[in-house]
């Protein structure tokens, strides 16, 4: 428990209780797992920071966690969620880099939080709180670290992203086209094709529309060499029947199917293993949080890009959702709900906490 005794006198006036989001009970249907706790409000211990949350992101992974696949000895109620945006509203006395008023953005779990400590360490800097900064997080560092560690691109190849206008596939579409590659992304609308254009994809294709086993084997007769893999089932087998000698096929998930009672991971055809010791070609696994000690330089590097409008970053805060834009602590289970009907564009995020009231108002 954060220590009640250690927090600077600068901190903001806050409420007496902040809602959260917690998994109280272990099951890939999101709605079902989680419940809504209300908690007397926090208090920074001395080397940490109290955090009012503005946006969270939304992760498919979300329900991979509330239904225990990442860690055996998560036992309901735990809290839940990767990533936030916020402004800092309280500080321990040790914290020196940091102050009250402080824009930052963090990967630290139970995001899914009105309010939340965490070890200042662990708090970023931002010049502004916009839901633009929790792209560089797990979705951006995902693309960034696998691409280099995995992919292992180089100029003049092809690269294959799959669900390429997610949160994402978008950034995995532009750190290709910066590093000289041609990019082929799948999408599952005309209007994720037309953003996928404006990210610089060279070869969009809507596998709505058109059959992506016959437009590689067309397009590509000689195969592509790294493919950024996102969803799994059929799509994977496609992908890997169409990589090309030597080709790096990177695994960053299987999102088809995360919502079966037992997680319905892709396996290798006997005919597909004899093609992989053919053409020499590899199969990788990526999982961002093997990379820990690479986040602070991954983020650094994407910041710097977008500071400077070299990357950019589509966030959804529920443009083609029904019930509107997502907001509060209770938009989060519509949020995910969004995600898996295929709608989303971008990087998905919830409006946690409405903007502070500007100062002397």
């Amino acid at each position: 428990m954060p220590n009640n005794s250690n927090s600077s006198s600068d901190d903001m006036a806050l409420p007496a209780t902040f809602r959260k989001l917690v998994c109280s009970k272990l099951t890939q249907h999101f709605r079902d797992a989680v419940s809504i706790q209300t908690l007397p409000m926090l208090k920074p211990g001395p080397q940490d920071v109290l955090v009012r949350n503005r946006f969270t992101g939304i992760n498919a992974s979300d329900i991979n966690k509330t239904a225990g696949r990442y860690n055996p000895a998560d036992k309901p109620p735990f809290d839940i969620g990767f990533e936030s945006v916020g402004e800092v509203v309280g500080v321990g006395s040790e914290v020196k880099h940091v102050k009250v008023g402080q824009g930052v953005c963090f990967m630290q779990n139970g995001t899914f939080s009105e309010y939340q400590v965490l070890p200042a360490k662990l708090a970023i800097p931002v010049p502004s709180v916009q839901p633009e900064h929790l792209g560089l997080l797990v979705s951006g560092m995902t693309a960034d670290l696998s691409l280099r560690e995995c992919g292992k691109i180089k100029e003049g190849e092809t690269v294959l992203v799959t669900a390429a206008a997610g949160g994402t596939g978008q950034f995995a579409v532009q750190y290709a086209k910066q590093a000289g590659c041609h990019v082929i992304g799948t999408c599952s609308s005309d209007s994720k094709a037309e953003f996928l254009k404006s990210l610089g994809c060279d070869r969009p294709i809507n596998y709505k529309t058109e059959d992506l086993g016959q437009v590689l084997k067309k397009e590509y007769p000689g195969g592509v060499d790294v493919v950024y893999e996102c969803v799994g089932g059929d799509m994977f087998h496609t992908c890997l029947r169409s990589l090309a000698p030597r080709g790096r096929l990177i695994i960053i998930g299987f999102v088809s199917g995360y919502k079966e009672s037992q997680i319905a991971a892709p396996t290798i055809k006997p005919n597909e293993l004899m093609g992989l010791l053919a053409k020499s070609t590899s199969i990788t696994g990526f999982f961002l949080f093997a990379f820990a000690n690479q986040w602070q330089e991954s983020f650094a590097r994407q910041a710097a890009l977008f500071a400077k409008g070299a990357v950019k970053v589509g966030v959804d805060l529920g443009k083609n959702s029904e019930k509107g834009a997502f907001k509060g602590v209770d938009g989060i289970m519509d949020a995910l709900d969004y995600m898996y009907s295929g709608k989303s564009q971008g990087k998905l995020v919830v409006e946690v906490n409405e903007p502070l009231p500007s100062p002397g108002l």
